[in-house]
């Protein structure tokens, strides 16, 4: 890994840290503090803002509110309150009795509780993160809610611990577009699965005429924003890891040309 990728990572992993920590010893208020928030709807006074032109209120795009309440209902406050995704996708993966879910990423652990709900006792919801402070709060959560079917594994979205055709969905909440390596991600999600296996993926894309560098005008890697791929590189990449399927579907804007996205995609029964 290059040493940018490597600042990219502790970047990622400082932030998501200070996160969890701030559920954990302050609640509510310090978590949604301007200092701990990657926009506002003015950043103009926000030395380390990661929002650029065309910027929204981040309260109203990222976080527990694209859930709903009854969705949360049930939950531990503190897998609601450490949300920090730009979507939900256990709504849009289609989950079954039984199966079994990988959620990269899996932060505070509120998609692996609500994965959990959805397979049944009879099947079971990995989380996946490489930041011991989110690990330490989603297991509390997990051991609040008492799901039993759930486990969180520590580890990169690069290389999931995971043996080979050993998941039938995978999910995940605005993460992907944090790696500095996307086509080891989606290689890993592709042998992760078994064949007939699916993606549900909440993320932030960029519209195709966005150059990298427009991205990064716009907010920061560490925000969500300069890491995005395009709708049309994302479509690339999944074809190219062998997924058939493939479809991004734009939900809500983030910015000016970027919005949050639902990424599905199949793996083929059969390999080419």
């Amino acid at each position: 890994m290059s040493d940018t990728a490597d600042s990219v990572r502790d970047e990622v992993r400082a932030r998501y840290a200070s996160a969890a920590l701030s559920v954990t010893e302050a609640g509510r208020s310090s978590l949604l503090a301007p200092s701990a928030s990657c926009c506002s709807t003015d950043t103009t006074d926000a030395p380390d803002s990661c929002c650029g032109p065309g910027a929204v209120d981040e309260s109203a795009v990222f976080g527990s509110v694209l859930y709903g309440l009854d969705a949360t209902a049930g939950l531990p406050g503190d897998a609601v309150l450490a949300s920090l995704g730009c979507g939900n996708p256990t709504a849009v993966a289609d989950l079954q009795a039984g199966e079994t879910v990988l959620d990269l990423g899996s932060g505070g652990g509120i998609d692996v509780l609500l994965s959990a709900r959805r397979v049944g006792p009879t099947g079971f919801a990995y989380g996946l993160d490489m930041t011991d402070e989110m690990l330490d709060l989603a297991r509390r959560n997990a051991a609040a809610a008492q799901a039993e079917n759930v486990e969180f594994l520590k580890g990169t979205i690069e290389e999931v611990p995971l043996p080979t055709e050993s998941v039938d969905v995978v999910i995940s909440n605005c993460v992907i577009n944090l790696s500095t390596d996307k086509p080891a991600v989606l290689a890993e999600m592709f042998r992760v699965l078994r064949p007939g296996g699916r993606i549900g993926v909440s993320d932030v894309v960029a519209e195709n005429h966005l150059t990298p560098a427009q991205r990064a005008e716009r907010g920061s890697h560490v925000g969500c924003i300069a890491g995005a791929l395009s709708i049309e590189e994302y479509e690339t990449g999944l074809s190219r890891a062998g997924f058939e399927q493939v479809s991004v579907t734009l939900t809500h804007d983030v910015a000016d040309g970027m919005h949050g996205a639902i990424v599905r995609a199949v793996k083929p029964v059969v390999a080419d």
